[in-house]
């Protein structure tokens, strides 16, 4: 009957690895939440109507408001801000894009409301919608959709408004009727504004749309991974822990006697060294390939960082649970972390269970590092102090959990050269080697 137990292993791990990668794929429009989106009013507002009952409006003020209203606050952020603080936290990847509403918004409809129906030319008043491209590729479909959207409907309510106040305007002080308006005129009035969608700052040209990011951060934690798995096992096999298959050769060298704590801090030594070697051959290939990076040196910092941090915990978990380490280690920085790192579609389009990953997922760390460094400029506020220190934080837990592990089970008399030997009646007998 051993042959159930992988194909349960298996079938329980796929249904995960199923669950985790199509949940935060398939409806990114149903699972929006607070989405950070700045809204800049800058409207000065105007003064309008015949000298005798001249009135001062706002359209801008109304526009904002008519915004609030419309965007469910469930699933957008809107952040109403002045213009300076807009662009700030867009530098620092803060907010993915922003509303920006101008000073002369009020005055320019004034006149289009005049202009509609007298001879001239005339130029619809601009509402800006200012992507961010640099916050990831899927961002910027995000944020067209709900400001084309939102803009649509203020669109509509604002022609109304001011089709009505040229009515107004043109109703005769006797009190008859007003002239009809054009066919044109009423185009010209019914659709005032003009959108004009804009990136805040373009990306540059070998940046993937903004994945490079998250395609280097995936190598990091891949380096990370892969190593600490191939380190452990060729150590093990280098020490006599375990035999090693080349083809139909097989090769069992003789046991070392080393402590299990020992044996972790050698890996953790090999897995540093490694670490350096990997970092460096990323940087070297992304130069090759065109990859822009303002701070070379700063990413290959980052990547050693990123990669031991990886390593020596994915060491430390393999240290303390054996085999299974290896299934844990997939389920923790693989199948949980590539949904919610953020890297492809942001974590306030997916589930609300991906932002609790996201928390502490190293993966997203990650990502959050390498797209500080690759697309701001290498700023702290723009996600590198963070992937800094929880890399950091990461570092030391692996460091106490395999210490504390593995000094525990060599206290304990736990050596890796004890075996279990199952005997034909079923039961285990314990065999422990002299070290």
């Amino acid at each position: 009957m051993g042959w159930i137990a992988p194909i349960a292993v298996l079938t329980l791990f796929m249904a995960l690895l199923g669950t985790m990668y199509l949940a935060y794929v398939v409806d990114p429009e149903k699972n929006l939440h607070d989405f950070p989106i700045a809204l800049v009013n800058q409207d000065e507002g105007d003064v309008t109507g015949p000298p005798d009952a001249q009135r001062r409006v706002n359209f801008g003020d109304q526009i904002a408001a008519a915004m609030r209203q419309g965007i469910p606050a469930d699933k957008v952020d809107l952040r109403e801000v002045g213009i300076n603080e807009a662009e700030l936290q867009m530098q620092n990847g803060k907010v993915y894009g922003a509303i920006i509403i101008p000073s002369d918004f009020s005055k320019r409809l004034g006149i289009l409301g005049v202009g509609s129906v007298i001879p001239g030319d005339i130029e619809k008043p601009v509402i800006t919608l200012q992507t961010n491209p640099r916050t990831g590729a899927f961002v910027t479909n995000i944020v067209q959709q709900i400001g084309e959207q939102a803009l649509a409907q203020v669109d509509k309510q604002v022609g109304e408004q001011l089709t009505q106040q040229v009515k107004t305007q043109l109703t005769p002080p006797d009190g008859g009727p007003a002239p009809e308006l054009t066919g044109a005129t009423r185009l010209a009035l019914a659709d005032p504004i003009d959108v004009v969608v804009e990136p805040f700052r373009k990306l540059p040209a070998g940046t993937g749309q903004g994945l490079t990011a998250f395609f280097y951060a995936l190598l990091l934690l891949l380096a990370g991974l892969v190593g600490s798995m191939t380190i452990h096992t060729m150590i093990d096999a280098a020490l006599g822990v375990v035999p090693t298959e080349y083809g139909p050769w097989f090769v069992h060298y003789p046991r070392t006697h080393l402590s299990r704590f020992k044996t972790l801090l050698l890996k953790w030594g090999v897995m540093v060294i490694t670490s350096i070697t990997m970092s460096t051959v990323f940087v070297l290939v992304a130069k090759a390939l065109g990859m822009p990076m303002s701070n070379t040196f700063g990413l290959f910092l980052y990547g050693v960082l990123a990669i031991t941090a990886v390593g020596v915990t994915g060491l430390a978990i393999l240290a303390a649970i054996g085999s299974a380490g290896l299934l844990v280690n997939l389920i923790l920085f693989i199948i949980l972390g590539l949904p919610s790192s953020g890297g492809t579609v942001p974590i306030e389009a997916t589930p609300h269970y991906f932002a609790w990953l996201a928390a502490f997922e190293p993966m997203h760390q990650v990502f959050l590092g390498v797209r500080a460094i690759l697309y701001f400029d290498g700023s702290f506020e723009a996600g590198l102090a963070r992937g800094v220190w929880m890399a950091v934080l990461g570092l030391a837990v692996g460091v106490v959990l395999g210490v504390l592990i593995t000094r525990f089970y060599d206290r304990k008399g736990l050596h890796r050269g004890s075996s279990i030997v199952v005997e034909e009646s079923g039961s285990a007998v314990v065999n422990k080697s002299e070290d």
